[in-house]
């Protein structure tokens, strides 16, 4: 719990038990959750109240939001020690047939050159498929 009050304190954000439950329950995972399985881990806490704790998370680079075509929105830790930058994002597969988002942490987002006059302020790059555990059978 220590980790999570330093980490949000350090990024700017009061460490209410909510945003403490929140930030803990994100640390635990190894994956981007949507916030359906975060309402299920934090059953204490209603999915209001999470939407909340995640929308300030994200306003504060404490999170990134991943869109990865199931509808649902996905949430894990920004891995930056202060604000994050594109270059903290990587790429992520979201397996077609179990549901699942997985981290490709060393694999990194390349560099697109954009237009001028364009701003760029979020990548999303999502690779779709089968994980290894769903392509065993195929």
């Amino acid at each position: 719990m220590k980790d999570a009050i330093e980490i949000l304190e350090r990024k700017g954000v009061k460490p209410t038990v909510n945003r403490v439950l929140v930030m803990n329950e994100l640390s635990k995972i190894s994956h981007p959750i949507s916030l359906a399985d975060l309402e299920i881990s934090l059953s204490t806490m209603d999915k209001a109240s999470i939407f909340r704790v995640l929308k300030l998370f994200s306003e504060k680079d404490i999170i990134h939001v991943i869109e990865d075509g199931s509808r649902s929105l996905k949430y894990e830790l920004c891995p930056s020690e202060s604000h994050h930058h594109l270059t903290d994002q990587h790429v992520h597969f979201y397996c077609e047939n179990c549901k699942e988002t997985f981290c490709l942490e060393n694999e990194h987002i390349p560099m697109i050159k954009i237009p001028k006059g364009f701003r760029l302020h979020s990548v999303n790059y999502m690779l779709k498929g089968l994980c290894p555990k769903c392509n065993k059978g195929v």
